[in-house]
């Protein structure tokens, strides 16, 4: 008996670290109060007219399943953006989506394109901008409903880092790492 018990209890410890990993310690774990310092992240002023990005996709074994470079236009009429997109995947195919953005005066973002299921909602804060949201794939990429969390970072060069997760059931199935920057600013090193 005191063998079951020993096993119980580990598997009780196991799963509580499990939990306190997941919740303070992980991609989950960020806050957008977290970046409250650093160049600030508007996106009426970041996503504005026509911004390069290149990036890849991990796949659930953690390797890249998938290269990428994009084209997007963005318009802003007040708090209400628009942002056009065209992918250029490495396996030929061409994938164009749109979003519409409303940014509140707390900061707060609504999210809505063709491919997201509701509305999505996000924040931004300093150098920062979080975005959660539930997208529908095409049926090529196998037509599943997955759960998105997207942040993006301000660097002081006006590049935004972009890491996105993809979870089914709560179960990462993919990681999106991309760069986005306005076409035409200068940077160092260029």
């Amino acid at each position: 008996m005191a063998f079951m018990t020993y096993i119980v209890t580990g598997a009780v410890l196991m799963g509580v670290a499990v939990f306190l990993k997941q919740r303070y310690m992980s991609f989950w774990a960020q806050k957008s109060e977290d970046y409250s310092d650093g160049p600030m992240f508007d996106i009426r002023e970041t996503f504005n007219g026509p911004i390069a990005c290149e990036g890849v996709i991990y796949g659930p074994t953690g390797r890249v399943s998938s290269r990428f470079v994009a084209d997007f236009e963005a318009t802003w009429n007040g708090n209400v953006g628009t942002m056009k997109e065209k992918f250029y995947y490495d396996s030929g195919q061409v994938q164009d989506r749109e979003w519409t953005l409303t940014l509140g005066n707390d900061g707060k973002i609504k999210a809505e394109a063709p491919d997201v299921v509701g509305t999505g909602t996000g924040q931004q804060n300093g150098s920062a901008v979080s975005l959660n949201y539930r997208i529908k794939l095409t049926e090529e990429a196998g037509g599943h409903a997955l759960d998105v969390t997207d942040w993006m970072y301000l660097m002081s060069n006006g590049t935004i880092m972009n890491r996105s997760q993809f979870r089914k059931f709560g179960i990462k199935v993919a990681e999106l790492v991309a760069t986005m920057r306005p076409k035409d600013k200068a940077y160092a090193g260029e």
